[in-house]
């Protein structure tokens, strides 16, 4: 049933949860309503792709340790499998005129993507005063030049900080179990840690450093799956120039036209650094957090969906997420060569995107037609 999921799950983590809701709540009654709800919940308090942890979620509540570990790879599978093949075809013939001209024209389709999920989300992830302060803090941040992970790590400790402020305050004390409370104490620390880490530089990337970076990211990586593209833009373009932003794109564009999660965006890029041992460390990697984070937090899913202060946590880092979306599109758009045919596609595909129904899938293989019609009639 999963892998059905995963052959045919467009559109994005929104649909991905809709389809599993209709799937096991509805047709087979696995989970209630009230379940399904909370297991959604526990996936967005966790770093990692959300759609990918509920299928994780749900395969643990039916069947146990082997459902968990035979759901998230049934619908992680069929996404890495045909990324893994363009991103061979890529290598390949990816510099051909023809196939450059097809990416060129998907290129700000992502952006536009990326643009509309920002506003999109906004309403949802910067609902309170604090979580708008805090967000444009991160802007701030980031312009600063900090990394996404201190960006990320500042978040944690001052989502922490406001909320126990009004308990202190007031002297109410905690309203949770000292248990419930335990992910919050370590949340701070192994934010930190994961941020000391890419301290590191690796001067030629192996096998085991490809699975490090992309396990690091994978650990600590909240909000959309398109928050990917700016930690693959420091890791890989800013840290050590290996990629281009043309190519992070590329990855992007790929990710999102296949079915299943954006985050099999990973295996492109793997593939890219080291061919296919590269992209199996990056998809081992980038995903691997996520079987790990579940299997933790799988028993304690009902204390995390009821703890006001991890929600506070989360409320946090998705403003320190949205702030990250925000940056990564100013600077790939300001990084890029636009031209008034390029400044077209991004506006068309923006204004469609916030508009009408049309899935982001359709938009970049229209974009793709558009490129290889400017090639074919040489319009400049």
């Amino acid at each position: 049933m999963f892998l059905r999921l995963g052959l045919t799950a467009f559109g994005g983590p929104a649909a991905h949860v809709a389809a599993m809701e209709d799937e096991l709540v509805t047709r087979r009654r696995w989970v209630t309503p009230a379940e399904f709800a909370d297991l959604v919940g526990a996936s967005n308090l966790i770093p990692g792709p959300n759609s990918t942890e509920l299928a994780i979620h749900l395969g643990f509540r039916r069947a146990g340790w082997p459902g968990l570990l035979v759901a998230g790879a049934a619908f992680i599978g069929p996404a890495v499998l045909v990324v893994w093949a363009v991103a061979a075809l890529y290598g390949a013939f990816g510099a051909r005129a023809e196939v450059a001209a097809l990416l060129v024209g998907m290129q700000p389709v992502v952006l536009a993507v990326v643009v509309q999920a920002i506003w999109r989300l906004r309403r949802s992830m910067v609902a309170q005063r604090w979580t708008a302060g805090l967000a444009v803090t991160c802007l701030v941040a980031m312009a600063a030049g900090a990394t996404e992970l201190q960006v990320l790590a500042g978040a944690v400790l001052a989502s922490a900080c406001w909320s126990w402020w009004p308990r202190s305050r007031h002297g109410t004390g905690p309203t949770v179990g000292a248990a419930a409370l335990m992910p919050i104490s370590n949340v701070p620390s192994a934010v930190a840690l994961a941020a000391a880490a890419t301290t590191t530089t690796t001067a030629a990337l192996t096998v085991g450093g490809i699975f490090w970076s992309f396990a690091k990211m994978g650990s600590v990586l909240f909000g959309s799956g398109y928050v990917l593209l700016s930690f693959l833009r420091r890791e890989f373009l800013l840290r050590q120039p290996l990629l281009t932003d043309g190519q992070l794109l590329d990855a992007i564009a790929i990710g999102q036209v296949t079915p299943g999660p954006v985050f099999s965006a990973a295996t492109f890029v793997g593939y890219q650094l080291g061919g296919h041992a590269g992209a199996a460390a990056a998809t081992a990697g980038i995903f691997l957090p996520a079987f790990v984070a579940v299997a933790v937090t799988a028993p304690l899913v009902h204390r995390m969906r009821t703890s006001p202060r991890l929600a506070t946590l989360l409320d946090g880092v998705n403003a320190a997420a949205l702030a990250l979306m925000t940056t990564v599109v100013i600077t790939m758009t300001r990084s890029l060569a636009f031209d008034l045919w390029t400044l077209g596609i991004l506006g068309g595909a923006s204004v469609l995107l916030l508009t009408t129904r049309i899935g982001s899938g359709w938009l970049l293989l229209l974009g793709a037609l558009l490129g290889a019609f400017r090639l074919l009639f040489s319009i400049a």
